[in-house]
């Protein structure tokens, strides 16, 4: 065999084989194909299925539509405020009623001194009843004052009728309020009462002469003219227990 047709047998032997390669590649490829849209037929739901799909997928967009498109809800409104009560007058204490019930500081000890005596007021009617009692008595106003008497203290009686002081007496209880309501009754009071509700009980220490004004006011604190406080001081009281018993010799 000749060197020119050994070539060409080889050539055409390579042509051959190469047509056959194409072909079959382009056979896999048409059988691949055909395989996919097979898997993909199989692979494909069912119409039921494809509705149900759509049905959510509408399902879907609609909720997320009401979601986009819903208002914003409105803010609350405020509270409206409440309307500040007007300031009511308030009622102007009566200065009558107020001295009868609260006694001013110029009736009252000061403070840093001890209390050493007691005058109480009477006139010639009550002073009877005072004594008879064993009891002394003054006005609503002194009843603090009246509760520092202690058992024991010094007291007075002043007789305003007369303008004499009596003693010497003696306080046997403390100070209080209303200890024989009975006493002096009020009758002008519907709930009755006494007149007198600051009380104490006492007895006679030592019966004397009465002094007179000459002789005991200048010992005595005095404010507003002739008013004379009754709350004595130690000094006070002493002097005028010296004047009780120089009257009695």
């Amino acid at each position: 065999m000749s060197t020119r047709s050994l070539c060409l047998s080889t050539t055409t032997a390579t042509s051959t084989t190469s047509l056959w390669k194409s072909d079959r590649d382009q056979f896999k490829l048409f059988s691949n194909t055909d395989q996919e849209d097979e898997d993909q037929e199989n692979c494909r739901p069912s119409p039921l299925i494809r509705s149900l799909h759509v049905e959510t997928k509408a399902l879907a967009y609609q909720q997320h539509m009401k979601w986009i498109y819903q208002p914003l809800p409105l803010p609350l409104p405020l509270p409206l405020p409440l309307p500040r009560p007007r300031p009511q007058p308030q009622p102007q204490p009566d200065p009558k009623r107020h001295s009868k019930t609260i006694l001013p500081p110029a009736e009252m000890l000061p403070r840093n001194e001890v209390l050493g005596g007691f005058i109480f007021v009477c006139n010639n009617e009550t002073m009877q009843d005072d004594l008879h009692r064993q009891l002394f008595g003054l006005p609503p106003k002194y009843k603090d004052s009246v509760r520092a008497i202690v058992p024991g203290l010094p007291l007075f009686l002043y007789n305003y009728t007369t303008h004499q002081l009596h003693g010497v007496y003696q306080a046997v209880s403390f100070g209080g309020s209303n200890i024989d309501p009975t006493a002096w009754q009020d009758k002008k009071c519907p709930l009755g009462g006494s007149r007198f509700p600051a009380q104490v009980r006492i007895r006679t220490k030592k019966s004397c002469k009465p002094l007179e004004e000459d002789a005991f006011r200048p010992i005595l604190y005095h404010y507003d003219g002739p008013k004379f406080r009754l709350q004595l001081s130690v000094p006070e009281a002493l002097a005028l227990l010296d004047l009780f018993n120089e009257e009695d010799y």
